[in-house]
């Protein structure tokens, strides 16, 4: 199924990338030059590490362990942060932020128990759980892009860019700017538009269905289940049951075939699953 393969696929060219991090810290400490060094100059607008009193303290988030082992021998080499707790749920997250207090968290968008952006949206809810929070993702669609912003996300790093661009993201983050598609946002307000804009294109035949609830179809035309469905739009599993209630109340069907065959006969999406625009 096409759910499958996504959410077993992990970029190869980060893993090696990833690799090349690791077996060059521990390189380092012994004495050795890594060999990674040589494959990544540094750029004109790279930042010159310097020694920080008071490091940022990161919390890393993500259910696989190789990810976070990359993020951590990466930050491993910034004297600017220190990373001081890893969790693999959502719900995880939740009590090493109370507990650690860190500065700032990454966090994954797809996670077990608790998905990335319900995660986001309880500690938004809570002032005692307050973090500046930079979403890590494989993969993020432009609508979960704007959720993420709009629920308090600072930052959107794709795990592909994570070799190059952490640092640069973190310490952006931590001086109180924004970081979107490899760069540094200081308008935030006028980014938010545009990507407002951009989702509130007029759909054709779309019998009011909001953005989420046509994600949602589309992953049910492509025959994902509801924890599939949960998981590849980072949101709770009760909540798809929720869209799906709806999404059933304005198109009239009462089963999920009947809901894939009028999302195709009635072109709410294409074959291949994708949102007609």
């Amino acid at each position: 199924m096409p759910c499958d393969r996504r959410r077993l696929a992990l970029n190869p060219g980060w893993i090696r990338t990833t690799l090349d991090q690791i077996s060059g810290a521990v390189l380092q400490a012994r004495g050795i030059p890594a060999r990674f060094e040589a494959q990544s100059p540094v750029r004109a607008h790279d930042p010159i590490p310097m020694p920080s009193p008071n490091p940022g303290r990161i919390l890393v988030a993500d259910d696989h362990p190789v990810i976070r082992i990359g993020v951590r021998a990466i930050l491993a080499s910034s004297p600017n942060f220190e990373v001081v707790g890893e969790a693999g749920d959502g719900r995880t997250t939740l009590e090493l932020i109370r507990k650690l207090k860190p500065d700032l968290l990454l966090l994954d968008l797809r996670m077990p128990n608790l998905p990335g952006l319900e995660t986001l949206r309880k500690i938004m809810q809570r002032p005692e759980l307050h973090v500046r929070t930079v979403m890590l993702t494989g993969e993020m669609d432009q609508r979960g892009i704007l959720e993420a912003l709009q629920l308090g996300a600072r930052g959107v790093l794709l795990k592909e860019s994570v070799a190059s661009d952490l640092v640069l993201c973190l310490e952006s983050v931590m001086r109180g700017e924004h970081w979107l598609n490899g760069n540094r946002v200081i308008n935030m307000v006028q980014t938010l538009r545009d990507l407002m804009a951009e989702e509130e294109a007029p759909a054709k035949n779309n019998f009011g269905l909001t953005a989420r609830e046509i994600s949602v179809i589309r992953y049910i035309v492509e025959g994902c289940t509801n924890k599939d469905v949960a998981r590849e739009c980072g949101i709770a599993e009760e909540t798809v049951k929720r869209h799906l209630k709806n999404i059933f109340d304005k198109t009239g069907v009462s089963s999920r075939l009947e809901l894939a065959m009028f999302a195709l006969h009635h072109s709410v999406v294409k074959e291949s699953g994708l949102p007609l625009r």
